[in-house]
């Protein structure tokens, strides 16, 4: 089987699979897709070529390579026990989701018993980078699996390191993601101090923008901090916590004292549990959360 004739399925339309499965349809590559919440996505994707399978496990029997961009693990493996019955000797299933790295091993075990690839390739960046096709992607996988599976990636990734072995993908994404969330837990808790002290936003802003400090982050978390773009980081509250959690279960499994690691994961569980809970509370809202419960 070359590239070329691979017949890619996506499970997960949400604010990142959207875009990719836009540019994997896009550039050539035979689509299925499934609905689950977002009719619109189908429609849209539908339109620009790809075919909508009737279900999880007629979307496997049709496709060679699947990517999955879903919540966490538990929807994972949801999803992963619908495909199986459907699942032919030599297909890949790629986990593109912020996944719990023993889940993604405990998978990949059970589905190498019937002749089937199991890879994690989780993402960083955002939705916009997600539809220009230019996001960061860190792949756990074997080599051969890896050059299979690479060329579509390449799709709607314009970085894509080989972290080493099934896993090991996902374990980077964690060391990701607390460093970005840990960023945001930072950011929040200095803007509250700075107000407390009587140093507007905007002077703050004026400081660190520019300098040392600065980063890419810190201006998308600025983007709605300072102007009040309130999707300049479409990431949930709810995933932030999440993958804190996911951070804190390695770090027990590795032994590793975590106190840096909780504190963030804390920062995040006060706001869902003030309030940001919802479906459009994104990242750089724990500003207004840690603000809140110190009295502004």
């Amino acid at each position: 089987m070359t590239m070329t004739q691979e017949k890619i399925g996506f499970v997960g339309l949400g604010l990142m699979g959207q875009g990719m499965a836009k540019n994997i349809v896009e550039k050539g590559y035979p689509l299925t897709v499934v609905a689950h919440r977002k009719r619109a996505a189908v429609d849209d994707l539908v339109s620009r070529g790809a075919v909508e399978a009737a279900s999880l496990e007629d979307l496997a029997r049709n496709c060679t390579v699947i990517l999955m961009c879903l919540t966490g693990s538990p929807e994972v493996a949801a999803a992963v026990a619908a495909m199986k019955p459907g699942l032919a000797p030599g297909t890949v299933v790629v986990d593109c989701s912020t996944s719990d790295p023993t889940v993604t091993l405990r998978l990949a075990a059970d589905l190498a018993e019937i002749g089937v690839d199991f890879i994690d390739a989780p993402l960083s960046r955002t939705p916009k980078e997600a539809w220009a096709g230019t996001l960061d992607c860190m792949v756990g996988a074997s080599d051969i699996a890896f050059a299979r599976v690479q060329p579509v990636i390449a799709t709607w990734a314009a970085k894509i390191v080989h972290i080493g072995a099934v896993g090991d993908g996902h374990k980077m994404k964690l060391l990701n993601n607390f460093l970005s969330l840990g960023y945001a837990a930072l950011y929040s808790e200095a803007l509250a101090l700075s107000r407390k002290v009587g140093i507007p936003v905007a002077d703050f802003d004026k400081v660190i923008r520019g300098g040392r400090m600065d980063c890419g982050f810190y201006q998308t978390f600025m983007d709605y901090a300072l102007d009040g773009n309130r999707e300049a980081h479409k990431f949930t509250l709810g995933n932030a916590y999440k993958d804190m959690r996911y951070v804190e279960s390695m770090a027990n499994g590795a032994t590793v004292g975590t106190p840096m690691a909780s504190a963030v994961k804390n920062a995040f569980a006060l706001a869902m549990a003030t309030g940001g809970d919802g479906p459009e509370d994104y990242v750089p809202h724990l500003s207004d959360y840690i603000a809140k419960a110190n009295g502004l």
